[in-house]
């Protein structure tokens, strides 16, 4: 639908550029005569403007309900349509944020010798049992030999665990050269970060008691509660 504005602003040109008489020109652009020959009786407001693009600048980021907010609290009286309107008769809009571009193109992959132990895989899986109980299996996998190298299944598994299955398996079949995971929060833990750095020192045997005696303390805090 075309606004009283743009009906006063057809009107005028076909006054003005076609010479036509202000009851043909009204008929041609579908107005009434009366809404033509109003003129608004409204303030300028210019102080109230002049405050509103202050506070705009300020707040890039505000939108009229936030910027009426401030004005409530700087004393105006005026209401949340008033603000409305000269907010949009000032241009004053926030601009919406254009989405982050996405990286066109596919990833180089990492380059991954191809003998035993060159790179392992972490991984979590969820699934839930028939009485509704979930419960998860983390499984470690050679990515070469694509050998399943652990899967161990509990509806609780925590850091330390992880690490200790991850030291016996370390000696069972060697270290490997690179391991990438999902970033759990179990892979995320203290005991997995402590782990990670004893074991670059090739301290895996000191770790092992260090995760025995922390397991062993935490199982007795367990059962010392009520």
């Amino acid at each position: 639908m075309v606004g009283p504005a743009a009906k006063r602003e057809a009107v005028a040109h076909l006054r003005s550029v076609l010479e036509m008489s202000e009851r043909r020109a009204c008929t041609i652009a579908a107005a009434d005569r009366k809404m033509i020959r109003y003129r608004s009786r409204r303030p300028p407001d210019i102080e109230l403007r002049a405050r509103l693009r202050d506070l705009a600048n300020e707040r890039r980021r505000f939108g009229y309900r936030r910027l009426f907010i401030l004005l409530r609290r700087e004393g105006e009286p005026s209401g949340i349509n008033r603000i409305y309107r000269l907010y949009h008769e000032e241009g004053l809009a926030v601009r919406k944020r254009r989405a982050r571009r996405k990286a066109v193109g596919t990833r180089t992959p990492i380059l991954v010798e191809a003998k035993v132990n060159a790179r392992w895989s972490l991984d979590f899986v969820h699934d839930q049992l028939a009485c509704g109980r979930r419960f998860r299996i983390f499984n470690v996998v050679d990515d070469v030999t694509r050998e399943c190298l652990m899967a161990m299944a509990d509806t609780s598994i925590c850091g330390f665990r992880i690490a200790r299955e991850l030291t016996a398996l370390i000696e069972r079949r060697g270290k490997p050269k690179m391991i990438v995971s999902d970033h759990g929060t179990e892979l995320t833990s203290n005991a997995i970060l402590g782990w990670t750095h004893c074991t670059r020192q090739a301290d895996a045997k000191w770790l092992h008691r260090i995760l025995q005696r922390s397991h062993a303390r935490r199982t007795v805090k367990r059962d010392a509660l009520p």
